[in-house]
């Protein structure tokens, strides 16, 4: 297989590092910069995307800035090749329709970046309420904060795609994982209320803290708090049924859950797992799904309404109203 990886930031060289830990050797490599990659020096580097295209990669990785992300993959699907697309798909609905429109027309493979599928704890959240252990889930309780600079210390936070409305920086979609794994666990959501603003002192055009009130179309009520400036990194999930409690903290590597009748909190913990386990998880997966041996945790057409969901979120924070959140037939209002 060749793939091409579009877009060498961090999380672009980590897809590059797991592609050829799982024996991938066929790699080309497109970046504004034409220099060789220091760690890959061998392999090709493209500075325009026709001229990769040219290159006819049968896979395209999609990892450049969230604002740009669909003038690398409309043409990649174009050409034919299948798609890797990180989180979120785009920073608008503009020309993803057009997308799903060619991926649908050539009947390509696309998988999006919500590599948080892939994390133990989570999946052991899915596998408990898949087996009703908690009765009819009545509530989700979903948290992610970190402080901003410490994401990348090695560059200026206010020159980063987070901090810049264009790049499509902010809470709602740098942070949307929230938003597709409690969609992921507990079904659609069809109305939504945000707040969301600039409510800290940092140097940055977008929200950096934003509440979301949502309402799932099983009757659950979901809050969702995303910011930017907790010191201490907070990653939690709590999902109450009528029949117990089920909550997850990502830094703790711990799930516990609570039943009706039982005396004590059961525990699943995975402390051995590493962070980088569920990026090469996802990427085995990729390759997977390439070779049509598997299909697709989350497509281009999911991937989208996640999307659909943070945009409507992002139009309830402006106008100060709850909004329904459009379905598959029309774009949501902006």
């Amino acid at each position: 297989m060749r793939v091409l990886i579009a877009g060498l930031g961090s999380i672009g060289r980590r897809h590059l590092r797991n592609l050829r830990q799982l024996g991938v050797r066929e790699i080309l490599l497109c970046r504004t910069r034409p220099e060789p990659l220091s760690e890959a020096p061998e392999l090709p580097v493209f500075t325009e995307m026709d001229r990769a295209l040219a290159a006819e990669p049968g896979l395209v990785v999609v990892s450049n800035p969230t604002a740009s992300h669909l003038q690398v993959a409309l043409p990649a699907a174009e050409a034919g090749c299948d798609l890797f697309i990180e989180k979120p798909l785009s920073h608008s609905w503009d020309n993803v329709e057009a997308l799903l429109a060619v991926v649908r027309r050539k009947q390509l493979m696309t998988l999006v970046g919500f590599d948080l599928r892939f994390e133990p704890g989570l999946r052991k959240v899915r596998s408990l309420l898949a087996d009703n252990a908690i009765g009819r889930v009545v509530a989700i309780q979903a948290q992610v904060g970190q402080y901003l600079p410490d994401w990348h210390p090695w560059e200026d936070y206010r020159h980063s795609g987070s901090a810049r409305k264009e790049m499509g920086g902010g809470v709602i979609l740098d942070l949307i994982h929230e938003l597709d794994y409690v969609t992921w666990l507990n079904g659609k959501v069809v109305e939504v209320a945000c707040m969301a603003d600039r409510v800290s002192s940092l140097e940055i055009e977008t929200e950096d803290v934003a509440a979301l009130l949502l309402r799932f179309a099983n009757g659950a009520i979901g809050t969702v708090h995303l910011d930017y400036v907790q010191r201490s990194p907070s990653r939690t999930c709590r999902v109450i049924g009528e029949e117990g409690t089920i909550c997850w903290d990502y830094f703790a590597r711990e799930v516990r859950w609570h039943t009706a009748g039982a005396g004590e909190w059961e525990r699943f913990q995975y402390t051995e797992h590493d962070r980088n386990d569920r990026f090469l998880e996802e990427m085995r997966h990729l390759v997977a799904c390439h070779e049509r041996k598997e299909q697709p945790s989350v497509d281009a057409v999911e991937g989208s309404k996640v999307l659909r969901l943070a945009l409507a979120a992002k139009e309830a924070a402006r106008t100060g109203a709850r909004r329904p959140v459009p379905g598959s037939d029309r774009a949501p209002g902006r």
